[in-house]
């Protein structure tokens, strides 16, 4: 599995390579949702760093009147605890991403080129825009290709608009992200690990 992430200022790319958009078929266009205000669930999603004093925690509430199918799967990758121990294995000014189980062991190459054994979801595309704080859903060349892995944005990126599924927004812990995004990197690779001690859905208060 390859996972990326298109920009015109900067390309998050899960595997060596970045592919061209034209790798991308038109013919498989998904819809887009035009028009729905997100409507925030019921539950939140907690994410707890393991190093806590350094990048604390994030809360992120979930879409599922955008984007069902990505909500549901991230809710249960989460309550199986798949997260528990994931790093951030590509960061940089505008964009943070997670959620590849590849990171937990000790060969750094394979890193971002991994997704849970679960069915690949469903592009579930809309008009709402990527900015600062919005969660998304990363994905391989084919529109069809989300699993697990995620991303948070940390400022407007134009360019991601229509081309990946939003499932989430971050309402706490910005400071937390900006955080992570500022850390020591070679290339978009942390030089220390940056990783989840866990990602709990909880009730929303």
């Amino acid at each position: 599995m390859r996972i990326v992430l298109f920009s015109l200022v900067f390309c998050v790319v899960l595997a060596a390579g970045c592919p061209e958009a034209s790798t991308l078929s038109s013919n498989d266009e998904p819809t887009i949702k035009k028009g729905v205000k997100p409507i925030p669930d019921n539950e939140i999603a907690v994410l707890e760093m393991e190093d806590g004093a350094a990048f604390g925690t994030i809360k992120i509430e979930l879409y599922s009147n955008i984007a069902p199918k990505m909500v549901a799967r991230f809710k249960e990758l989460a309550n199986e605890r798949f997260y528990d121990g994931v790093a951030f294995h590509r960061i940089s000014t505008d964009v943070i991403q997670s959620g590849d189980p590849n990171t937990k062991d000790n060969d750094p190459s394979n890193d971002g080129k991994g997704g849970s054994d679960k069915q690949d979801v469903e592009a579930e595309f809309s008009d709402l825009e990527f900015d600062s704080g919005i969660v998304g859903a990363a994905r391989g060349p084919e529109f069809n290709s989300a699993n697990s892995q995620f991303f948070i944005m940390r400022k407007r990126q134009a360019n991601f608009d229509n081309r990946y599924t939003i499932f989430g927004k971050v309402i706490e812990g910005m400071n937390n992200v900006s955080t992570i995004a500022g850390a020591p990197v070679q290339g978009e690779k942390p030089v220390d690990g940056i990783v989840i001690k866990s990602i709990r859905i909880e009730p929303r208060k």
